[in-house]
Formats: C-alpha cells, structure tokens, sequence
C-alpha cells in the first residue's frame, strides 16, 4: 500500500508496510501513481504525453529507479503484519509497565469540557492515601516483570491537591528502586494553580516530565477553565507555569492546550504560547459527547486540517529563523520510529498501562475510570476481569475492518480505544472525525520532518 500527497511543496510518497518516505519529482510522482495497474508500456507512454519536454530514455529510467525501490522493498511492500498483530500482546502478557495513580478525584477549577467531570470521574470526589499509592506502586514491580523502567504518571483531578501524598510516594519508590532492580520515572500534570515553589524544586528535581494545562489566549483559556466562582485562572498560572519552565533547565515538560468549537483556530493559541516563552507544545481536539457546546462540527473539523497546515508552515519558519519549537504530534522520527510492536498493538491500555483510582480500583485507562463495566480489578486482588482484559489484548490495527484500507494504520496503531468506546460503543469502533484529524497531522507532521531532512534540520 502507498500513499501519495502534496503539501509544501513536495511531491510525498509513503510506503506503508516498509515505513519508507519518499520526496520525488512530478514525473516519479505520477509514474508511481500509475506503476501498479498499468503495464510498464502504458506508463512510458503517459508519461511522454505528460512531458513530452523529457527525453524518452529519462522516463524510462524512472520507470526503472521505482521498479528496483519496489525489488528492495521500499515501494509497493506487502502487508505481512496481520499475522502477527495477536501474538505481539501475549508475549507481554501479564508485564505491566507503567500506571496512571489518580491520586485527587477532586479538583479546584470546574472547566466545563472536562472529561473527568471535574477531577470527580462521574463519582465521588476523593483522594488516594499513601497506603492505597504504596500498594499500587508495590503492585506495579511485583506485575514489571523483567522490565527495568517503569512509569508512574500522578493525575487528577489535580493532583496538587494532595502534593503530599504525592511527596511520600515518590520517596517510597526511590527507597525500593534499588532492591527491585528498577528504575522509576515520573510525570505530573497540572492545572498550575497550586504551584509554589516547593512544587517547582520538587518537580525539577523528581519528574521526567510535567504536563501543564493550557489553553493558549487568554479569552480561550477563561471560557472554560475557571474556578468555582466563575473566575479565569489564566493570570494565576501563566506566571507560575514561567518560573517552573525557566527552572527546568531544559529537562522535559509539555504546555497541553484543548481547542475546542470556541476555538479550532488554535494555532492563535500556539503563538500566543510561543509568546509567553514556551516551546513544548501539545494542543489536542476536546473529548466530549458530539451534542455537548464544546463539541467540534464538521464545519470546524475543516478549519482545524488547514490550521495543521499553518502550524506546519510556522514552525518550518521558525526553524530557518533559529527558534524552532516542538509539537508533540508532529514528533516523528523518519529513520526510525516505532517498532512494529508499536505500529500494531499502540498504547498498550488495559494490558501494560493502567489507572488506578483512589481507592485502588484498576481501569484500563484514565478515560475508562468511572465505567464499572471496564473495572479489571483492584490492586489488592489483582485482576480479575479477564474478559475486558482480553478484549484490550485482542485491541490492535487489524482487530477493526475500517482500517483495512487506511494508509494512516500503521502510524496510529488502530487510534484511541476510549474515544472509539465513546463515539461507537466499541474499542474496536471506529471515532471518524478523530481518524480524519490524525490522518491530516501526519500528513503534515512527514512533510515537516521531508522538509527538515532536505533543509540539513
């Protein structure tokens, strides 16, 4: 399978099953177009009526460079993936790498987009003990396996609400990392309005990443997140967000916005961002039920493809210019990326990765939190839904027939099993509006990293 598409420029071909990316000429770009169902004749001479300028013996020899592309595997590759998309997730049955702990399911703002219904989860508003966090973290070396990096990522809610907790189960960790032979790496995600400096020196000194919420322009951000009284929190958090990034010293962060309806020109947000002087950036489309205020129509779905396109062009610019900035979804790596483990299987929900609520209950995800019937156990008993279980297992790029044909699969991996569950009903659903946004990002995320290879970036 190949995919063909211009955009910035380039002539791009991808190979699909191979991974290779190609930047070619207009005669290769149409000859490859025509190369599986016409015969070698036909395509000479198409091609000489379409350039009659070129000599006969040129468009032969493209004719030729694409034939031998396709005998080493770098054109027209067949898909032998299928196979293997089953066996991929049994090898790491029952090895879990990493856990989301939702250490606060309460929060102290009330943005109206939230899907977590405020920190709350559709439930209770509660807070993880250190007992209930120790014995999560104790559950996660005794099910790691042979893996020696595992990943604990504190949420919310926010979990500032309860930095304490969250203090002491960072010491535990770094106690037992030693014996355990393990090696634990922490990311926060925050709302920012409890940072102090405190959260700055502790979070510089333990977390491998900070998430920070913003929505980009101030009028955006106040729409939605405020506090209980109705109040933006822009003005609070920007200030704070600065002193924690400038602290940093370059370790690694992310300024995570969500546009919405109010605002699917969001690469105004991006630069507004950029501005401010952040320069890891992640802006992601609103999760929510398609009859909510916030929800994304198909008239903004359009607006947000060509605002992929500009944010491609920006940061092209600023790379010329000597400022260049990250996009978390146009990270892509041309050499070499993924393994086809990734390709196939994607985030590993349910099976490596798992969240587990205040109490300890254990969920496939943070998105799955509060759906009883996706409950898979608790950290005290262990597993004991195999039947949901399996079906994450079972989850993978070739378990949904509308991604047969798709020339995005193997870059997405199938997509997101909550937003499918969501819109569908199914994880093995299909979210439509979201595989059409991801197919225009990694359209524009390949010509940005074609454009930084040709340009020595």
């Amino acid at each position: 399978m190949i995919h063909q598409y211009k955009l910035g420029g380039y002539n791009i071909v991808l190979d699909i099953c191979s991974g290779a990316v190609h930047a070619v000429d207009e005669l290769a770009y149409d000859s490859i177009a025509l190369y599986e169902s016409e015969s070698r004749e036909a395509v000479l001479s198409a091609m000489g009526e379409k350039y009659p300028e070129l000599p006969a013996a040129e468009i032969e020899s493209c004719y030729d460079q694409i034939t031998a592309l396709r005998d080493e595997g770098q054109l027209f590759t067949p898909d032998t993936f299928a196979p293997m998309a089953g066996r991929f997730k049994e090898k790491s049955a029952g090895v879990i790498k990493a856990l989301c702990l939702h250490v606060a399911h309460t929060c102290n703002l009330n943005c109206s987009y939230c899907f977590a219904s405020q920190g709350k989860y559709h439930g209770e508003r509660a807070i993880m003990s250190f007992e209930v966090g120790k014995r999560a973290l104790d559950f996660l070396i005794e099910h790691s396996g042979k893996r020696r990096n595992l990943e604990v990522d504190f949420f919310g809610g926010e979990p500032l609400m309860n930095f304490q907790v969250v203090k002491d189960l960072v010491a535990y960790a770094r106690g037992r990392e030693k014996e355990a032979g393990k090696n634990f790496r922490f990311t926060l995600t925050t709302n920012g309005m409890l940072i102090d400096d405190e959260v700055i020196d502790f979070c510089n000194r333990e977390m491998s990443n900070v998430v920070l919420s913003l929505d980009g322009r101030k009028e955006v951000h106040d729409r939605f997140r405020v506090d209980y009284a109705g109040n933006g929190s822009w003005e609070r958090i920007v200030p704070k967000f600065q002193k924690l990034v400038e602290a940093r010293g370059g370790k690694n962060y992310y300024m995570r916005g969500t546009f919405t309806h109010a605002n699917p020109d969001f690469v105004q947000d991006i630069r507004q961002m950029l501005e401010l002087g952040f320069t890891e950036l992640s802006m992601e489309p609103v999760v929510c039920a398609p009859d909510d205020p916030s929800a994304l129509t198909p008239a903004d779905i359009e607006i947000v493809k060509q605002q992929y396109e500009e944010l491609a062009e920006l940061m092209r610019q600023r790379d010329r210019e000597g400022r260049p900035f990250t996009f978390y979804h146009y990270m892509i790596d041309l050499s070499g990326g993924p393994c086809i483990y990734k390709r196939i299987s994607g985030c590993g929900s349910g099976t490596e990765y798992m969240a587990v609520t205040p109490w300890g209950d254990l969920y496939p995800c943070h998105q799955f939190v509060g759906e009883e019937r996706f409950k898979l156990g608790d950290i005290w008993n262990g597993l004991n839904n195999p039947q949901v279980q399996g079906e994450f297992a079972a989850c993978n790029v070739y378990a949904k027939p509308e991604c047969a044909d798709c020339w995005a699969k193997l870059y997405c991996s199938g997509g997101c099993a909550a937003n499918a569950y969501h819109a569908t009903g199914a994880i093995t659903g299909v979210y439509e509006a979201g595989c059409e946004l991801f197919r225009k990002r990694m359209e524009c995320a390949i010509m940005l990293a074609v454009s930084r290879a040709a340009e020595g970036r």
